[in-house]
């Protein structure tokens, strides 16, 4: 973070370089705002070397000896068996939509919890709320009366 001191006072008189030019606040404080992201890059850049390094390592000290058994398809520590396709009901992605639908209303929720406290929102906020939680409701309702909420 640079001085204040400093800022201020080359932002109202500039500075003179080795050759005689006058340059304003504005170089100044970009020079410092991209020094003080030069940080966040050399470690993003460590980071990203630190990974390579690492599967490197791995790539040429594993040993590779590939042997019938290794190469085949293995699920959960049973030998497959049978097609490799499954029908799956889609109820249960169904009842995942569902789900997610309310994860989303309850990440609505807790926000506007606290906006309804603040002083002169209260009434505005209940309404938007309302006529949100209405739409969930509209949707709930629609879903039962399709019969999608019936287990069979």
């Amino acid at each position: 973070m640079p001085n204040p001191t400093v800022v201020a006072a080359v932002a109202e008189h500039g500075t003179t370089t080795g050759a005689g030019t006058t340059t304003g606040a504005g170089t100044v404080a970009a020079a410092d705002y991209f020094q003080s992201y030069s940080v966040v890059g050399l470690l993003a850049a460590v980071g990203v070397l630190f990974v390579a390094v690492a599967f490197g390592a791995g790539r040429l000290l594993r040993p590779v000896v590939p042997t019938p058994e290794k190469l085949l398809t293995y699920e959960c520590g049973v030998d497959p068996v049978g097609e490799g396709w499954a029908h799956t009901q889609v109820r249960y992605y169904v009842y995942a939509f569902l789900y997610v639908i309310f994860a989303v209303d309850s990440i609505f929720l807790f926000p506007w919890a606290t906006v309804f406290a603040a002083p002169g929102y209260g009434a505005t906020t209940l309404v938007e709320m309302f006529i949100f939680l209405g739409f969930l409701a509209v949707g709930l309702l629609y879903a039962y009366k399709k019969g999608v909420l019936a287990w069979t």
